[in-house]
């Protein structure tokens, strides 16, 4: 593959998208930058099948006790006035309930401790061989009776042509803090879709957070597409109890569907991505997102 070269930044494009047509890619990166032998709380056995899958779960991450404090936070973050009105929260477009808020290691205490705790920062040092930093953080809200899911999507495709990350190197942990039944609108991830990327079709307009993080449109695969990765790699659906986590590969398609079951789904969302691997000017869009969304904060977690 020939590389493009962005002339504003002179970095290669080496995963192009938002163009006239939808194009696929070989991933051109490793998926676990770390030694297999290198110290951590992950088991090598375990990076050899997040390698292989692009996800890794773990049945109990936080405690019964940690997972009550940070439910509790969840609860005082969405029911401040003051956190409703920033421009942080993203609310559901019919119910006008919140959704998501963003930045929460640094509107929280709480979740900034999260944020450091080796059980969570160590897994991502040794993922991607180095120091990082929190490229989002935000908890997610998908109360009963009909919260909108997350359509099927590749977050580096986003972060890529909206963020400026030039490489995938970059690793998101998804820890529940209420249970994730297989009706409650649970996450789902094509099994091995990380190794190869979608460059989607369409350019990107200005501003198109303001409406993606409701409902995507700009990034979206075509149905073409996603029956091809499917038909591939299968779909797994993840289950399990509040404290319980899912780790994932930055390129993994994946997606949830709507809540329409009297059970709740929240959890808190972090990513971090490398200090080797900074954001530059976005690939594919007119102007960066904000920085509560993609941060241009490279301090290294300690």
């Amino acid at each position: 593959m020939t590389a493009i070269t962005d002339t504003t930044t002179g970095i290669p494009d080496l995963y192009p998208s938002r163009g006239a047509t939808e194009v696929l890619t070989p991933r051109q990166d490793p998926v676990v930058w770390g030694a297999p032998d290198a110290p951590g709380p992950v088991a090598p056995a375990d990076l050899l099948s997040f390698e292989r899958d692009g996800f890794l779960a773990i049945d109990q991450l936080i405690t019964d006790d940690e997972v009550a404090v940070y439910r509790n936070e969840l609860n005082r973050l969405v029911n401040d006035p003051d956190i409703r009105a920033d421009e942080r929260s993203i609310v559901e477009p019919k119910s006008q309930e919140i959704r998501s808020v963003f930045e929460v290691h640094k509107i929280s205490e709480v979740f900034a401790r999260l944020v450091r705790d080796e059980r969570v920062v160590g897994r991502a040092r040794q993922i991607l061989g180095s120091d990082v930093y929190v490229h989002q953080s935000r908890i997610n809200v998908k109360p009963g009776f009909g919260a909108s899911g997350f359509y099927w999507h590749s977050d580096f495709e986003t972060w890529h042509a909206e963020d400026g990350l030039p490489r995938m190197r970059t690793v998101s942990v998804s820890i529940a803090l209420t249970e994730n039944y297989d009706t409650n609108g649970g996450l789902m991830i094509m099994p091995g879709s990380h190794k190869t990327f979608l460059g989607c079709a369409g350019a990107t307009p200005k501003d198109n957070y303001k409406k993606s993080l409701q409902m995507q449109d700009a990034g979206t695969p075509s149905d073409d597409a996603l029956t091809l990765l499917a038909s591939q790699h299968g779909i797994k659906l993840f289950t399990g109890k509040a404290g319980s986590a899912t780790w994932f590969d930055c390129n993994c398609m994946h997606g949830s569907g709507d809540n329409i079951t009297p059970f709740p789904r929240s959890n808190v969302f972090i990513v971090f991505n490398s200090v080797e691997n900074t954001a530059v000017e976005p690939f594919a869009a007119p102007v960066r997102r904000p920085e509560f969304i993609g941060s241009r904060d490279f301090t290294p977690v300690r």
